[in-house]
């Protein structure tokens, strides 16, 4: 069978999972950051009743799994991964989980998707720099400590009631939530709220410009470095300091998540 084809992410040449006795021998579970994937039989038989995994913990477990078959060779720069569909089926969870772990792949610089042919595998190890929509990693970088940091500021000072109610309830709704696209969604609209509550035009103006690049950014870092209930609790802290109104606070607050978030990403980078 050939790998350009039609064989699935994890295969290797001989068409059989690419992966260690132990995994073979289904002992792989969605916390060590690979899905459980029983060994195939000689025709290459998917498992009947694939182990069902809470949503967030699948997109993460598929996501190391495929990267792990992409970095270990199982699956060859210039292969073509199978379809959203196949995939589903092989690793036992819905397309829009294949899709999340997919992006997660591209932004890494492991794969490229193509509209109409599929995804197709460009590097075998993590580009130098996250690509984040039409930005990338370092630009959001360099760049966001010099408007979020003052715009969390200014938020304690000029904040309406109204705008500090709405963050208190962005910050409740993404502790509580477990669905990862929604979290992501939410993450973006807090940082636009900060903006917009700073008063500063140009502020809200260049946040809502980068905001599908902070959606990206965080799914990408929820994927491959556990960002989310970390990042929730500096959420806390930075609407608490707006709330206090105590603006120095607000901007050390911000400072120190976006500093979390620079070095998760140079973690990712150097791997």
């Amino acid at each position: 069978m050939n790998l350009s084809d039609s064989r699935t992410a994890g295969q290797a040449a001989t068409g059989q999972p690419a992966v260690s006795q132990k995994a073979a021998a289904g002992q792989r579970t969605a916390t060590s950051g690979a899905v459980p994937r029983p060994a195939q039989g000689a025709q290459g038989a998917q498992p009947a009743s694939p182990r069902p995994l809470a949503r967030f913990s699948a997109a993460e477990a598929v996501f190391s799994a495929i990267r792990q078959d992409i970095e270990n060779g199982a699956v060859q720069v210039g292969a073509k991964l199978s379809s959203e569909a196949t995939l589903a089926t092989q690793y036992g969870v819905s397309r829009s989980v294949i899709r999340e772990a997919l992006r997660s792949c591209t932004a890494l610089g492991l794969t490229v998707t193509k509209t109409g042919r599929g995804t197709f595998v460009v590097a075998d190890r993590v580009a130098n720099d996250l690509t984040l929509g039409q930005y990338s990693a370092r630009d959001l970088n360099e760049a966001r400590p010099h408007i979020e940091v003052p715009a969390a500021g200014l938020a304690a000072k000029r904040r309406s009631l109204e705008e500090l109610e709405h963050l208190k309830e962005i910050v409740d709704s993404m502790a509580a939530e477990t669905d990862p696209e929604t979290w992501v969604s939410l993450d973006a609209s807090f940082h636009s709220a900060i903006a917009r509550a700073s008063g500063n035009k140009v502020f809200e103006s260049v946040v809502a410009d980068i905001r599908e690049a902070l959606a990206h950014q965080s799914e990408t870092l929820n994927m491959v470095a556990d960002r989310q209930h970390v990042s929730d609790d500096e959420h806390l802290r930075i609407v608490e300091a707006i709330e206090a109104g105590d603006s120095p606070a607000a901007e050390a607050a911000m400072a120190d998540h976006l500093s979390a978030v620079s070095v998760a990403l140079d973690t990712i980078l150097s791997k």
